[in-house]
């Protein structure tokens, strides 16, 4: 069992690996529980809440509850290590994601066997039997923790497809990406190895419960006006689903990656909105995949997440069976570990505040988003029948038909063709003789196995699929380019206490700076690489810019590598402020009488954080029998010092938000000179708050005590009773 408050042991996942095994094999759904009650609400679109996890930061209002959609939330990761994968995981895990889905290395697709060991990735990670094993046995650890199931996703494609698919049927992988037209369109794999190899690895997975994830998103990706070319994307799903199905695969192991083909400043809901809506109807009985347009992200994460809530209104308007998240910086970088929280906690966020949606609007059933439905399934029939008049999907992909911007039947000539007999592998289909004989299960295709047998493989006391320990395992095979050698690095930081920031792997180092320049936007681009160099940054790289105004100014953000490791234990961690019991704060208050005045100080018109301390309807102190007198807003310090004076109060509370010109410090400066001047400072305590204050500000400000942001009553309350009894 894993202790939530130490890190995973990565090699303890590694000991012993040899002898692991998957505990479970299949995909598995969230369990859906319409009408729980949590705190003081109902929600009607929720599943089981999980044992341990981290809530929204809004959770602390209501009672730290963290319910969760009913839906499953993917995060995809790519670090190229999947030891510091494993890590990620076990946290997106906390933020409520249940499919984990690693982007497989480059150059994956085009080799035509497993790969061993645990090598280095460029762009996302090797997927080798190691690195599975290693994931899916850590994964069963963070389940237990979380309380959750949590569906584990890779790819079975390229020319290994089928050995890869073999392989997770072993290992007890629960989800994948398969389809014969990404390798066709966007590998240049030939197309008539692509289906045949397309067959048998979607027979292992139909046989292993392997959820299967199609790839026609990326054709609205891949065009160059995305929203033109939704009737193709129809019939690729059409492909793909009606292939797979007869392969053997279940309607609900099929999934449609959906991906809206519009972004903003395009009117999207015109567009996108009848294309959900479209997909639904055409394809009942199998499940839909939600995912964000990669297309259209660039450097802005912020504008990255907008689109990424208003997808996820769409999933909620019409229906989704998994909410894939994009992460916000995947525009910029490969994806940082809290960027895949991020994606994970939009998703949530918006799932649950949208819950309930379809009990409260209906989507009309006229007008133009049904005109808009109906010319997308008249197009794509249209398709799909020229598709068959001309021989087929082989011979339209040759004339080109896919991916073309035009929106059928216009056609804008720029599809990718690929010829028949060309592409990766061409020429490789061996025809199997009569007597050809697979001792194998999930095997698809002319099979002469004897008969009388349940199966195959009962000819050789079964197969690897049937007896694991048939399985050949393969440890290392890279002396150099292996985990157990990265690892060493990350067990000498520990064993000295050292820490860095990391964003990718472990202590690389990777920071991002947020800066403004009243400048244009060549001259703040330079600015900002010329500041990270001063400030010490190896390698300063700006990774994005937003004009604010062109002549007045620049935002900018910039990414480099901190050169030094932070020792623990010479690190002073304050000790965490003891908060006493409501019972003994009750009683110390009414013991004393005690009373306070408080307001927004000088020119400070917020009033919201002062209420929240005081009203007893925020929990304030009032709630522990103070006495309050609040005053308002812009109140001179002098005016609080009369009235505390006037009604014998022994606290003075202030507000401190605006800080221009150190406003707040000048104020609670003059707040502690006010009543030493009026002989009345040791009879008072002085407590400012706000959102940028301290306590070591306010000390040095002559206040007795400081507290920022989030700060609630029972904490000044408990300040105050403790620093009355030790003066006594």
């Amino acid at each position: 069992m894993l202790d939530k408050n130490r890190k995973i042991d990565l090699m303890e996942i590694l000991n012993d690996l040899e002898h692991y095994r998957p505990r479970r094999k299949g995909w598995t759904w969230r369990k859906k529980k319409p009408g729980l009650s949590m705190f003081k609400f109902t929600y009607r679109d929720c599943s089981e809440p999980l044992s341990n996890s981290v809530p929204l930061p809004a959770a602390k209002y209501f009672d730290n509850i963290d319910p969760q959609p009913d839906c499953v939330i993917t995060t995809e990761i790519a670090s190229g290590r999947f030891e510091d994968d494993i890590r990620r995981m076990r946290m997106a895990a906390w933020h409520g994601a249940d499919h984990l889905m690693v982007i497989r290395t480059l150059g994956q697709s085009h080799m035509d066997g497993l790969i061993e060991g645990t090598p280095e990735g460029v762009g996302g990670v090797p997927i080798t039997r190691k690195q599975v094993r290693a994931t899916r046995k850590a994964l069963d650890l963070i389940e237990d923790e979380v309380g959750r199931p949590i569906n584990f996703h890779s790819y079975v494609s390229g020319v290994a497809g089928p050995e890869i698919a073999v392989m997770f049927a072993e290992e007890g992988v629960n989800g994948a990406h398969q389809d014969p037209q990404y390798n066709v369109l966007y590998r240049n794999i030939n197309m008539y190895r692509s289906f045949v190899d397309a067959a048998e690895a979607k027979r292992l997975m139909a046989g292993a419960g392997i959820f299967q994830i199609d790839g026609a998103h990326n054709a609205n990706a891949t065009a160059k006006e995305a929203w033109c070319v939704m009737p193709e994307l129809l019939v690729q799903h059409a492909i793909n689903c009606a292939f797979s199905h007869k392969v053997g695969m279940p309607k609900e192991q099929i999934g449609l990656s959906t991906v809206p083909p519009n972004s903003p400043p395009a009117p999207k809901l015109w567009y996108d909105l009848p294309y959900a809506v479209a997909l639904r109807e055409l394809f009942e009985g199998f499940k839909f995949r939600a995912q964000q347009n990669t297309r259209y992200m660039e450097s802005d994460t912020e504008e990255a997440t907008i689109t990424h809530v208003i997808d996820t209104l769409i999933s909620r308007l019409t229906s989704v069976d998994v909410q894939s998240t994009i992460t916000p910086d995947e525009g910029r970088n490969v994806p940082w570990h809290y960027n895949n929280i991020r994606g994970t906690t939009t998703a949530k966020q918006t799932l649950v505040a949208l819950d309930g949606l379809m009990d409260l609007v209906e989507l009309k059933k006229d007008g133009p988003l049904r005109e808009g439905v109906r010319e997308l399934k008249e197009r794509a029939v249209l398709f799909m029948e020229e598709m068959l008049e001309l021989g087929g999907f082989f011979a339209t992909v040759e004339a080109g038909f896919f991916v073309d911007s035009g929106m059928y039947p216009e056609r804008h000539g720029d599809g990718i063709a690929r010829q028949a007999d060309g592409g990766v592998a061409a020429g490789t289909i061996v025809k199997r003789d009569p007597d050809y004989l697979a001792p194998v299960c999930s095997h698809f295709g002319h099979n002469s196995s004897p008969s009388g047998l349940d199966k195959p493989c009962a000819i050789i006391g079964g197969c690897t699929l049937c007896d694991p320990s048939r399985i050949q395992f393969v440890d290392e095979l890279d002396e150099s380019d292996n985990v157990n050698r990265r690892m060493e690095r990350t067990l000498e930081d520990e064993r000295n206490n050292l820490t860095k920031p990391e964003v990718e792997w472990h202590a690389d180092g990777k920071v991002v700076l947020q800066l403004f320049f009243p400048d244009s936007e060549d001259v703040a681009r330079e600015a900002a690489v010329e500041t990270g160099r001063k400030l010490g940054l190896l390698d300063p790289q700006v990774i994005h810019t937003q004009i604010l105004h062109p002549a007045e100014g620049t935002y900018v953000e910039l990414r480099g590598l901190v050169p030094f490791f932070i020792d623990r234990s010479k690190l002073v961690i304050p000790p965490k402020k003891e908060i006493l019991a409501d019972e003994l704060i009750t009683a110390e208050v009414k013991k004393r009488g005690l009373k306070a005045v408080g307001a927004t100080a000088g020119e400070d018109e917020h009033s919201v954080g002062m209420q929240e301390i005081m009203n007893i309807k925020h929990g304030g102190i009032e709630k522990f029998g103070f006495k309050c007198l609040y005053l308002g807003t812009s109140v001179p310090v002098d005016k609080l010092i009369d009235a505390a004076v006037e009604t014998g109060s022994q606290v003075i509370m202030i507000s401190l938000i605006i800080t221009h010109n150190e406003v707040h410090l000048t104020n609670m400066k003059k707040l502690h000179n006010l009543c030493v001047e009026r002989g009345i400072r040791d009879k008072v305590l002085l407590i400012a708050g706000g959102t940028q204050v301290t306590n070591e500000m306010a000390v040095s400000c002559g206040m007795d005590a400081g507290f920022g942001r989030g700060t609630k009553g029972t904490e000044v309350a408990s300040f105050v009773i403790k620093r009355l009894l030790e003066k006594t």
